[in-house]
C-alpha cells in the first residue's frame, strides 16, 4: 500500500510531539505512579514508532534521521532546562537530594521511553554517523544541565548524612543509596564521575571527621577502651560501604580512617601511662593484644614498634629469671652446676611468649623474631661459675637418669622438646652438645639411663635441629652399646670355658669407639689376682676377634659389686673398680684386717696419689664407712692410715659407695680444639671457593657457616694467621686486607 511523503513539522508538531512527547512530560510532572510498566498503550507506542520510522526511510531529501536525532536530543535538554533544574535550585540539604532522585528516576523513565520511540534511529542512524546512542546522549544531557550544576551541593549534602550517621543519628539509607547509584550512572559507564565528584569529597571530610574524634578519644581513654571504639569505627565504615557506598570505596575509606585513629596515634597509644602496650603485656591482657595486633597487622612499618615493645618486655622478664639466679648464686655456699628451679622458670616463660605470639599475634614473623632475640639475648647470659648451656644440659640429665625426676613417658618427651627450643637460642651449642656427651656417657656407662628411647628421642630432636654432624658422636655412643650386647654373649661363652672348674667370678667388659666418646683420665693400678686375671682372658679373646685393633682400659669407669662380710651379717657393696681395688688390699681371708699407710696403700695399689685421696674419702668419709682411718677427719692426708672398719653395719643388704667423678663435666680445652679446627676448615672452603677475597668479607662468611658457635672476629683472625704460616693462604701483595688460595 502506498504512503504519501511526511513533512517534518507535520510528523513532528502533529503526531510525536502532541501524541507522545507532551503526554509524556504531563504525565512525570503530575507525579503518577512511573513505577508502572505501561505509560503506554501498545497500540499508542507503535503509532509513534511507526511515525519515526517512516520519517527515518523516506527518500531524500525527505528522509528527517538527522533532524529527529537532533529534535530527540533538544526535547531532553529542553525539558531539563526548563522543569528540573529550577526545581533542584530552591532546594538545600536533605530536601536536595529527594528532589534530584526523584527527577532522576523521572529521567530515567523519559530517557527509556524516547530511546523506545526513536529506536529506528539507534538501529541505523546512529550506528552509521558513530553518534552516542539515544539512551548515553539523554544521560549527557542529565550530566551537562543537572548533574555538573548541582553535583557540589549534593555530595556535601549526602557526606552531612554520612557524619551524622557516624554520630549515632538514623538517616535514610536508601536515600543516599540512590545518590550514588546517580553518581556512578554520571560516568558513563566508569566510576570517574563517582570517584571525582563524590568519593574525593568524603575521603576528605573523613579525614577531618576522624582527626577530631581521634583527638577526644586519645585524650579520655585508656588504650584498650581507645582501640575498642576504633575498631568499632572501622567495622562500622566496611559495613556502611556495603550498605550504601560503591565497593570500591572501601579500601580506600578505611586507609583514611586507619590513618587517622591508629597510624598518627599509634605512638601514644603503645607509650599511653597506665594502659599502654607494655602495661597490657605485664598484666597478661591477651585479648587486648589480640585486638592491638588486629588493628594495626595491615602494614608491617605499624607492627615495628608493637614488636619491638615485645621484645623489651620478653627480655625484661627473661633478665629477672637470670637476676633470681644470680640472687640463689650469691647466697648459695657452694654453687652446683644444676639449677632445675632456673630452667623451668625459662622453659615456662617460652612457652607463655611462644603462645602469646602464635595466638595473639597470629605467629607473626616479627614477633616470631623478636621472641627469638629476646631469648637469644637473655638466654645467653651466663651468671656464676657454670653456663647456662650447663644448667639446661643438667636439667636433661635429671630428667633421662634414674632416681631423677619423676615424670611420665608424654611428660618427659614435652620437657625435652621445650628444653630443645630453648637449647635453639644458645649461641655456644657446641659447649652444649660436649657436656650433653659427658653426662650421656654417665648415665650409659653407669647404667643410670632411665630409657634407651628417651635418649634416642632427645638425640633425634637435637639432630633435627642442628644436623647430623651435631649429634654423629652420641649416635655413636649407643650404637657402641647396642653392638656391645651382641659380643657380651660371645664373650661370656668363651669366659665360662676358659675358668670351668675354678671359682668363677662373673666379668663383663663394654668396647667403647674412642671417637665417640669423651676423653676418661687414664689410671693406672696393680690389679688384685681376681682381676688380673679377667683381664687376660678378655684381652686374649679381643685380640683374636680383632687384630688390629688395640685397646686401651679405663679403670676410672669401671662398676664392682664386692661382697663383704661383717661377723654373721654380708653386704654387696655397688662400688667402681677403683674402690674395689682398694677394699681388696684389706681383704684378710679370716685373718685379722691389715692397716696401711697412705704411702703404703698408694704404692700397692699404683694410684696416683689425688686419685687415691678420692677413693679412700669415699670409702672412709662417706655416709657408709667400711674403712676405718685415724686419724678421723673429714680430710684425707698423706699421714693417715687405714684399716678395715671392724663393726660395719647398715639396715640394707646392698649398700651403694658413691665415690667423687674423675673427671670435669666441661672438657672447655676439647671445645676449644673441636672450634679451633672449625674455623679453620670453614676459612679453608671459602677461600677455595672465592680464590680471593677481603678480610672483612672473609670474616663474614665464616661467622655465617659456622652455626653451633659465634667466634670472636679476633680469634678468626688468628686462625687465619695460622693458615697463612701453614701456607694454606697468602696474602694479596697487590690489594691491602686481601688473601689469596694457595692451590
Amino acid at each position: 500500500m502506498s504512503q504519501g511523503i511526511i513533512n517534518l513539522d507535520d510528523g513532528w508538531n502533529n503526531e510525536i510531539k502532541v501524541k507522545a512527547i507532551d503526554r509524556l512530560e504531563a504525565i512525570l510532572n503530575s507525579g503518577l505512579d512511573k513505577q508502572q510498566s505501561q505509560l503506554f498503550s501498545p497500540t499508542e507506542y507503535v503509532q509513534t514508532y511507526t511515525t519515526c520510522y517512516n520519517m527515518c526511510t523516506q527518500k531524500s531529501p525527505y528522509n528527517w534521521s538527522q533532524q529527529l536525532y537532533q529534535r530527540h536530543g533538544e526535547t531532553i535538554r529542553n525539558y531539563l532546562s526548563g522543569t528540573v533544574l529550577p526545581a533542584l535550585r530552591d532546594k538545600h540539604d536533605i530536601f536536595l537530594l529527594k528532589e534530584l532522585t526523584a527527577r532522576w528516576g523521572n529521567h530515567e523513565i523519559m530517557n527509556k521511553w524516547m530511546q523506545r520511540f526513536f529506536m529506528y534511529l539507534d538501529r541505523y542512524y546512529v550506528k552509521h554517523h558513530s553518534l552516542p546512542s539515544l539512551m548515553d546522549a539523554g544521560l549527557g544531557h542529565f550530566k551537562a544541565l543537572i548533574f555538573d550544576e548541582v553535583r557540589r551541593d549534593v555530595a556535601n549534602a549526602m557526606i552531612d548524612l554520612i557524619n551524622q550517621e557516624r554520630d549515632g543519628a538514623v538517616i535514610e539509607r536508601g536515600l543516599v543509596k540512590s545518590c550514588v547509584r546517580l553518581f556512578e550512572a554520571m560516568g558513563m559507564g566508569s566510576l570517574e564521575a563517582y570517584a571525582m565528584a563524590f568519593e574525593e569529597p568524603l575521603l576528605t571530610a573523613t579525614r577531618e571527621y576522624y582527626a577530631r574524634r581521634s583527638a577526644n578519644w586519645i585524650d579520655g581513654n585508656s588504650t584498650p577502651d581507645y582501640l575498642i571504639k576504633a575498631e568499632a569505627a572501622l567495622e562500622a565504615e566496611r559495613e556502611r560501604v556495603g550498605a550504601y557506598l560503591n565497593s570500591s570505596t572501601e579500601a580506600k575509606l578505611v586507609a583514611v580512617v586507619e590513618e587517622e585513629i591508629l597510624e598518627k596515634r599509634e605512638g601514644t597509644l603503645l607509650e599511653k601511662e597506665g594502659s599502654g602496650l607494655r602495661v597490657l603485656l605485664t598484666n597478661d591482657k591477651r585479648e587486648d593484644l589480640s585486638r592491638i595486633f588486629r588493628l594495626f597487622s595491615k602494614k608491617d612499618e605499624w607492627l615495628l614498634p608493637i614488636s619491638s615493645i615485645v621484645r623489651e618486655h620478653i627480655t625484661g622478664m627473661g633478665n629477672d629469671c637470670i637476676n633470681r639466679r644470680e640472687a640463689r648464686v650469691e647466697n648459695a655456699e657452694k654453687e652446683k652446676n644444676e639449677d632445675p628451679e632456673f630452667v623451668r622458670e625459662l622453659l615456662a616463660l617460652h612457652d607463655k611468649y611462644t603462645l602469646l605470639v602464635n595466638t595473639e599475634f597470629s605467629g607473626n614473623a616479627l614477633f616470631q623474631k623478636a621472641l627469638k632475640d629476646a631469648f637469644q639475648e637473655f638466654v645467653n647470659r651466663d651468671v656464676g661459675k657454670h653456663r647456662n648451656s650447663d644448667l639446661m644440659s643438667s636439667f636433661c640429665d635429671r630428667i633421662l637418669k634414674t632416681g631423677g625426676e619423676k615424670l611420665s613417658d608424654e611428660e618427659v618427651e614435652t620437657f625435652l622438646e621445650k628444653t630443645v627450643q630453648l637449647f635453639s637460642y644458645l649461641v655456644d651449642k657446641d659447649l652444649f652438645a660436649e657436656i650433653y656427651r659427658n653426662q650421656l656417657a654417665k648415665r650409659l656407662l653407669n647404667q643410670r639411663s632411665a630409657s634407651d628411647d628417651h635418649e634416642r628421642l632427645m638425640i633425634s630432636k637435637l639432630k633435627q635441629r642442628c644436623g647430623s654432624q651435631f649429634t654423629g658422636k652420641m649416635e655413636g655412643m649407643l650404637n657402641d652399646l647396642a653392638i656391645g650386647e651382641d659380643h657380651q654373649q660371645d664373650f661370656e661363652q668363651h669366659y665360662s670355658a676358659q675358668v670351668a672348674g675354678s671359682k668363677q667370678v662373673d666379668f663383663s667388659v663394654q668396647v667403647l669407639t674412642t671417637g665417640y666418646w669423651p676423653t676418661f683420665p687414664a689410671v693406672d693400678l696393680h690389679l688384685p689376682p681376681e682381676m688380673t686375671r679377667c683381664h687376660q682372658i678378655f684381652s686374649d679373646y679381643y685380640q683374636e676377634k680383632n687384630s688390629k685393633r688395640r685397646l686401651a682400659w679405663v679403670w676410672g669407669l669401671g662398676n664392682t659389686s664386692v661382697r663383704g662380710g661383717w661377723g654373721k651379717k654380708s653386704y654387696d657393696l655397688q662400688v667402681t673398680t677403683l674402690q674395689a681395688v682398694a677394699l681388696l688390699a684389706f681383704n684378710a681371708g679370716g685373718e685379722v684386717s691389715p692397716t696401711y699407710t697412705f704411702d703404703a696403700l698408694r704404692e700397692r695399689l699404683g694410684i696416683p696419689e689425688e686419685i687415691l685421696k678420692r677413693v679412700m674419702h669415699s670409702l672412709s668419709c662417706g655416709k657408709h664407712k667400711v674403712i676405718e682411718k685415724e686419724p678421723k677427719s673429714n680430710t684425707i692426708k698423706a699421714t693417715d692410715s687405714f684399716r678395715a672398719a671392724p663393726k660395719f653395719q647398715c639396715k640394707m643388704l646392698k649398700v651403694r659407695i658413691p665415690m667423687a667423678s674423675l673427671e670435669d663435666s666441661q672438657n672447655t680445652k676439647r671445645v676449644e680444639e673441636d672450634r679451633t679446627v672449625s674455623i679453620e676448615a670453614a676459612c679453608v672452603r671459602i677461600m677455595k671457593a672465592r680464590k680471593t677475597l677481603p678480610h672483612q668479607q672473609l670474616v663474614a662468611e665464616v661467622l655465617a657457616q659456622l652455626s653451633f658457635f659465634k667466634p670472636n672476629p679476633k680469634v678468626i683472625k688468628r686462625r687465619i694467621e695460622a693458615l697463612i704460616d701453614r701456607e694454606y693462604l697468602e696474602r694479596d701483595p697487590d690489594t691491602p686486607n686481601t688473601y689469596r688460595y694457595l692451590a
